[in-house]
Parts: C-alpha cells; sequence; structure tokens
C-alpha cells in the first residue's frame, strides 16, 4: 500500500515533536518542511532529516503529492493556515487552539466538512490509556452517578517577571492565554471522558505580572533567562491564572483552576470525577497510575496494564506494564488513529473518530469565548454553539 506523505508547517517545539510521532508509525512519509522563511526552513529540514523545504507554507500546499498537512504554527495563522489547506484538498492536523475566535473556528469546520477531508486538533491528552480507561468506566456505570467533577492544569514556566513568550502578545496568542493554552485541553479531556458537553461557566482570571520584563535576545518556549540577559517592560493583558466554575449539559458541576506561575508543575493536568460508586483521578505527571477513590474500603491504584484495562482502552498501550508510557506515546496515539482513519478512506460524520475533530477545536473555542465573556461581565453565561 502507498504510504500518506505529509508536510509540517512550522519547526518550532510542537513541529518536531509531530514529526518524531508520525516517522513511529511506519506507513507515513514526512517529506516536506515550512518554517518562517526558506533560510530557515532548509536549515531545519536538514537537521530533520526531511527533503523538501519552502520558504511558504503556500508553496507547500501547492505540491500535489502532500496528503497531509500539519499546521504547528502560532495560535494567529491557525485559522488562514487551516482554511488555505482545506482549500488545496489535504487532510489536516492542527495545533490548538484551532483559531483565535468561535467565529472562525465555525468556519473552518464547516469549510472542513463541506469538502469532505478528514480534519483533527491535536488534544492529545484523551490518548492517554488511561484517559481511555476513565471514559470507558464512565459510559459503563462503574462509577455510578457523576456528583462532581473538578480538576487544575498548573504550570511554572511563566512564574518570573522576567519570563516572557509569544504567547502573551494577544495578536499573535490570542485574548487568551492560560485558559486557551492548557485550560482547553483540560475541557476537551473532561468533555471526551464525561461524553457531555460544558454548557455554562463562571470565571474568574488574574494577571499577576501586569507588567513582564522580555528579554532582547530571542527565546525558545520553555527556554530558561540568561543571568546576563537585557530587558525591556511589556505590558500584559492576557492571564497568568484562572478558576472556572463550569456546568455540564446534564447539570453536573465541576471547577477547575489553570497556572503557570505554580512552582514545581511543569504540565500537572489533573482531571478527578466523583460518583456515586467510586471516584477517578489521573495526573499527566504520573500517567501511568488511576487512582480510585472508595468509600468502604481500601482505595486502589491503577496501573496502566493492557491486561487490567477495559477493552474500550487496550489499544491506546503499547507496551509492557512497568514501560511507562507518556506523552510522545499519548501524541503517537493521536498519529496512529488519525493516518489509519485516512489509510482505511473513512469518512468523518459517517465513521467515529478516536481523536479530536474540528468539531471538538470548535467546541472548545466557544468554551474560551465564554469564559472570557463570564470574567469581563462577572457572571454566569452560557456557551453559545457558534454557527458560520
Amino acid at each position: 500500500m502507498k504510504k500518506l506523505r505529509a508536510g509540517i508547517i512550522g519547526a518550532g517545539f510542537i513541529g518536531p515533536a509531530h514529526i518524531e510521532a508520525i516517522r513511529r508509525l511506519g506507513f507515513v512519509d514526512v517529506v516536506a518542511l515550512a518554517g518562517s522563511n526558506l533560510e530557515s526552513s532548509r536549515k531545519h529540514a536538514a537537521e530533520l532529516n526531511i527533503p523538501l523545504a519552502y520558504g511558504s507554507y503556500k508553496e507547500m500546499l501547492a505540491n500535489p503529492d502532500i496528503d497531509v498537512i500539519h499546521n504547528c504554527t502560532p495560535n494567529h495563522v491557525h485559522f488562514s493556515i487551516n482554511m488555505e489547506a482545506i482549500a488545496a484538498g489535504k487532510h489536516i492536523l492542527s495545533e490548538k487552539p484551532l483559531a483565535m475566535t468561535s467565529k472562525e473556528s465555525a468556519e473552518l469546520l464547516k469549510a472542513a466538512q463541506d469538502k469532505g477531508i478528514v480534519h483533527a486538533v491535536n488534544y492529545n491528552y484523551r490518548q492517554y490509556p488511561l484517559v481511555q480507561q476513565m471514559a470507558s468506566m464512565v459510559r459503563g456505570g462503574e462509577l455510578g452517578q457523576i456528583l462532581v467533577v473538578h480538576g487544575s492544569y498548573m504550570q511554572d514556566w511563566l512564574m518570573y517577571e522576567t519570563d516572557y513568550n509569544w504567547r502573551m502578545n494577544p495578536e499573535i496568542g490570542g485574548k487568551s492565554r492560560a485558559i486557551a493554552d492548557i485550560g482547553s485541553h483540560w475541557c476537551d479531556t473532561a468533555q471526551f471522558v464525561l461524553n457531555k458537553k460544558i454548557t455554562a461557566v463562571f470565571a474568574d482570571l488574574v494577571t499577576i505580572y501586569p507588567v513582564r520584563k522580555k528579554a532582547k535576545q530571542p527565546m525558545d518556549t520553555y527556554e530558561v533567562q540568561k543571568s546576563d540577559a537585557e530587558y525591556e517592560d511589556v505590558d500584559i493583558e492576557t492571564e497568568d491564572y484562572a478558576t472556572v466554575i463550569v456546568r455540564f449539559e446534564d447539570g453536573t458541576r465541576g471547577t477547575f483552576t489553570v497556572s503557570q506561575v505554580s512552582a514545581g508543575r511543569k504540565n500537572q493536568l489533573v482531571l478527578e470525577l466523583d460518583g456515586s460508586v467510586k471516584a477517578v483521578s489521573w495526573n499527566q505527571e504520573q500517567p501511568e497510575q488511576l487512582w480510585i477513590g472508595q468509600r468502604e474500603k481500601s482505595n486502589e491504584v491503577l496501573k496502566a496494564d493492557a491486561n487490567l484495562l477495559n477493552k474500550e482502552a487496550q489499544p491506546f498501550i503499547h507496551y509492557p506494564s512497568g514501560h511507562n508510557e507518556g506523552w510522545p506515546d499519548a501524541l503517537k496515539n493521536i498519529m496512529s488513529n488519525f493516518y489509519q482513519f485516512i489509510r482505511d478512506e473513512k469518512k468523518i460524520g459517517e465513521d467515529q473518530p478516536a481523536f479530536a475533530t474540528f468539531a471538538d477545536g470548535h467546541s472548545t473555542m466557544c468554551i474560551i469565548d465564554a469564559i472570557l465573556k463570564s470574567y469581563a461581565e462577572q457572571r454566569w453565561v452560557e456557551v453559545e454553539e457558534v454557527l458560520s
């Protein structure tokens, strides 16, 4: 069978991560890379052993031999690149957030549906085996009625006033930062596990540093500032921290907190479901363990072992128990499910994909918009399903 051919747009942190995950599949070739300019593209393509380098993503889209596009660019160009890739008839896997607003994401969803291409958003946390196990337990009634949902996503990479990244610029990153960047992951994971939509929110957003000191020399994502760096003051409009009360479509209540200023927390996404029979809790920094809480007997810790997981979760684990699988493996899972869907010539709308689609990406954009409106108006806000 002919191998699928992929082109990557964007050579920052996430682009090479996509490339590594794709190459683990064995039936997809990464054939092209497009960066910010031709010189940069050639440099990164040589380093990553990619045969074709483009100075413009438009040139890549014009290549008829490329089947799939990966949009690994900053937020502000997600919409335009995704839309042009759809127009070119390419299957597409986009980084999140899908766009800058829910109006844009609605347009992308409709365009992708009209074109009939396979579309995905990189919400890879639902691809962990034990997240799939949680979802299976909910669907099977093992937890009983879900009483309360709570959790968080905590990081520390922006905890100093000298920490700065392009995501803090609203023109590039959008009006929301912590919610859009990491809160969207929590919302997608919670909605997937519960198989229910968040329908209303009440939000409190905080900007810890209204002014930050931006290093005058370029810095990569997660790079530690150098002690001899020179700085300039920059006004900050986006949130470092937020707490959101949520209501799901069946009336279930919950809350989640996001922070990018919490010392020692690197990428700690926690999701806990408290059911009428038992509770479960999962922590992305310990992804091979699922805590199971019980009232009348000892609590348990379920290890990631295919022999112990429900059958729905078993395909997401690939190694024997004790060989811990983490973030790169969850990323590989979404690539595998996405490309196998294309390879099998399945169609979204007719077949159920095992990955987040543009519909899921649009859903989280609607939640983000509602959260921003809630904070601005200091009240409960219904999540509106924005249509194009």
